[in-house]
């Protein structure tokens, strides 16, 4: 058989097998519907933005930029101390022992670490506190409280003077992780990849000779011509007991 298949052999394998392609498709985008409700944990993200600087009083409109420039650039700086035990261990402690009008939430630095994000836009003074959980409550109060945390121990460790919590974190129902249009989308690519690779493989390892061709260029062999099938009837002479019907007629005509 051939190593490749042109256009119209290629439409002709999908024609052949769409019903099993078709339903590759639909059951995968079933099945990655059902992971996606069953099986994967859903993630909610919650938000705080927090603005660091430094008041700098009677500074000219030159130091007072630098000073702006200055603050972008310690972003990382707070990365790394937002992140670190000094604050996650209160922030931590504080979650599991909370006032009366608060759920506890009992999570470990490490859970903490690897929950927190941080993001920030370019050249801007404001970051973003990111925090997943499978609880949106869960997520904003602990984005909140990390945020707190990180306000009063940010004045200790570095003499930061202006720290603003611009906006809190709120609880959102909308799960961030997985989303449904890319659980959608491999499902539909996982459907389509079998349906059609199954149709490809089982077209390559047939070695049913389905034309001439194959037989003239491939083999070798030259082609005599063609016996087509006949289709039988009740009323043909053409029967598998012609040869009798005619012995029998030539005995009555020497008779």
């Amino acid at each position: 058989m051939e190593n490749y298949f042109d256009f119209y052999q290629i439409l002709e394998i999908i024609r052949k097998h769409i019903i099993f392609i078709i339903a590759s498709f639909v059951i995968c985008i079933v099945a990655a519907m059902a992971v996606e409700k069953f099986v994967i944990t859903p993630q909610y993200t919650a938000t705080t933005q927090i603005l660091v600087n430094q008041k700098k009083v009677g500074a000219d409109l030159n130091g007072v930029y630098q000073g702006q420039q200055a603050d972008v650039q310690m972003i990382n700086t707070y990365k790394d101390i937002i992140t670190n035990q000094v604050v996650l261990k209160a922030a931590s402690q504080n979650l599991a022992n909370p006032n009366a009008t608060t759920k506890p939430y009992d999570i470990s630095v490490k859970q903490l670490q690897k929950a927190i994000s941080i993001t920030n836009n370019q050249n801007s003074q404001v970051f973003a506190l990111n925090i997943k959980s499978h609880d949106p409550d869960e997520a904003a109060a602990i984005a909140n409280e990390i945020a707190s945390v990180f306000k009063r121990k940010i004045g200790k460790i570095m003499s930061i003077n202006n720290v603003t919590i611009v906006s809190k974190a709120l609880p959102i129902k909308q799960k961030t992780f997985p989303k449904t249009s890319i659980m959608l989308l491999i499902g539909a690519t996982a459907g389509l990849v079998i349906g059609l690779g199954y149709a490809f493989i089982r077209e390559m390892t047939d070695t049913t000779i389905k034309d001439t061709k194959f037989l003239t260029t491939e083999l070798g062999l030259t082609d005599l011509g063609h016996i087509f099938r006949i289709q039988q009837t009740q009323d043909s002479n053409f029967t598998n007991s012609g040869y009798y019907k005619r012995t029998n007629m030539r005995r009555h005509r020497r008779v």
